[in-house]
């Protein structure tokens, strides 16, 4: 990781930590309130086919507001239908997030198949002028700020029951907006990992 805010610092670019998540009908557990003696249910409509699949990044540099983007991929059930994200939905995002950010780019993510794909290095390699990837080690998902984001989604679903693919979509799309807009948060996924993005020394003197 040290290398990773060396290189950041280096290139003046904003350091990005993606990961992805997934979710079906069928809602994740949680606390709730039920009379005594009496298992609260949550009944699910249909049945439990298809899954909402979704890739996040967010993106620190100091001095800069925390950024949050995601990209969604749903899966329907459907004969020769793509199950999850592709390489090619990888590069759309890091695609996606360099103009918005500004800066150059140091993306970080961890060892999952597809992110080791020879055309996503073929891609950092072609775009070196603004672009550096760096792989987390292996088994280290406490050291991935985006975790914390998908800890306070599944913390927002659970125990619903979505009508459908479509309403589930609406609902996690709804809940990343309101914490792209909440960059406190962002900032305590970031705190929660034990890492720190420092600022460049100053190295101008007076006379």
């Amino acid at each position: 990781m040290a290398a990773d805010k060396k290189t950041a610092l280096d290139l003046g670019a904003h350091i990005c930590f993606e990961d992805e998540t997934g979710q079906g009908l069928r809602a994740p557990k949680g606390r709730t309130w039920a009379r005594r003696g009496e298992r609260p249910v949550v009944r699910v409509r249909g049945a439990n086919r298809g899954r909402v699949s979704v890739a996040g990044v967010v993106c620190f540099r100091p001095g800069h507001r925390s950024r949050l983007f995601y990209k969604l991929h749903v899966y329907r059930g459907r004969r020769n239908e793509p199950k999850s994200l592709s390489w090619r939905d990888y590069r759309d995002l890091i695609v996606m997030t360099h103009p918005q950010l500004g800066t150059p780019v140091v993306w970080v993510w961890d060892n999952l198949s597809v992110h080791l794909r020879q055309e996503l290095a073929d891609f950092a390699e072609e775009h070196s002028d603004w672009l550096r990837v760096f792989h987390l080690p292996s088994y280290a998902p406490e050291l991935n700020p985006q975790e914390h984001i998908w800890s306070l989604l599944k913390r927002y679903l659970a125990d619903f029951a979505a009508a459908d693919l479509s309403h589930l979509v609406r609902v996690m799309k709804r809940k990343l907006k309101k914490l792209q807009y909440r960059p406190d948060l962002i900032d305590g996924c970031l705190a929660g990992t034990g890492l720190i993005i420092e600022a460049a020394p100053d190295t101008t003197s007076s006379t």
